[in-house]
């Protein structure tokens, strides 16, 4: 529980640091678990678990405008947390695919 506190604290103030430099970029997010990300991962990119997509990002991100675009492994779970974030009031997210698919479209293969 600690070390999940700590986790959203750090997460929060990198992503407020990110926001600062500007709110018109999009926000690049990883919704796999903790211990895929550890093994494959885009540098600069947030990781919030997929089941808790909606306390993490509303805590970061308050602005249900902002341009989120979600992926994982396959796009299934960034699909699950899409229908999380509509359901809770944003209306600019997409799904990337998985992390490979996020790659090609920014061009980082």
């Amino acid at each position: 529980m600690y070390f999940k506190k700590l986790g959203h604290i750090l997460f929060f103030m990198m992503m407020m640091c990110f926001s600062v430099v500007s709110n018109a970029e999009t926000v690049w997010i990883d919704v796999r678990s903790a211990v895929e990300h550890s093994i494959d991962n885009i540098e600069g990119d947030a990781r919030i678990s997929h089941d808790d997509i909606v306390a993490g990002v509303s805590e970061i991100f308050p602005d249900k405008n902002t341009d989120i675009r979600l992926y994982c492994r396959s796009g299934n779970r960034a699909g699950k947390a899409i229908l999380a974030l509509k359901d809770a009031g944003y209306t600019n997210v997409s799904n990337a695919g998985g992390i490979n698919d996020a790659r090609r479209e920014r061009g980082l293969n």
